[in-house]
């Protein structure tokens, strides 16, 4: 699997799309195919502060519940509201679908994301 270059991953299979002060979050393919079909996303208050490999909410499946982590730490801005009425729509673009956003507390990256073929070697 090609991982999309414009964004970073974490080791706890999660991807964040940083634009400017903001960044996108949500989960990678891989999680999403050892998940199984999706059925739950709980999601956080907006304005809730994240720190970075912080819980922020969870993803349940028909298979299993997993915690979602912060791969960076922010004030959540935004989330994906959709997901309450169609957590699927994860399983059938994962890298399409964020699920918060948040104003990040510092833009620098930190050192322990990874990009597209690192993460790749990370899951082979």
């Amino acid at each position: 699997m090609a991982y999309p270059a414009d964004r970073k991953y974490s080791k706890d299979h999660e991807w964040i799309r940083v634009t400017g002060d903001t960044g996108e979050i949500g989960i990678t393919d891989y999680a999403q195919h050892e998940l199984g079909d999706v059925v739950y996303v709980e999601l956080p208050d907006v304005g809730r502060h994240v720190s970075a490999g912080e819980s922020f909410g969870s993803i349940e499946s028909v298979k299993a519940a997993s915690e979602l982590f912060a791969p960076m730490g922010g004030e959540v801005v935004a989330v994906n509201d959709a997901l309450r009425n169609h957590p699927e729509v994860v399983n059938s673009d994962p890298h399409g679908t964020w699920i918060i956003r948040i104003r990040l507390t510092s833009p620098a990256e930190p050192t322990d994301l990874l990009d597209g073929p690192q993460y790749d070697a990370h899951v082979a």
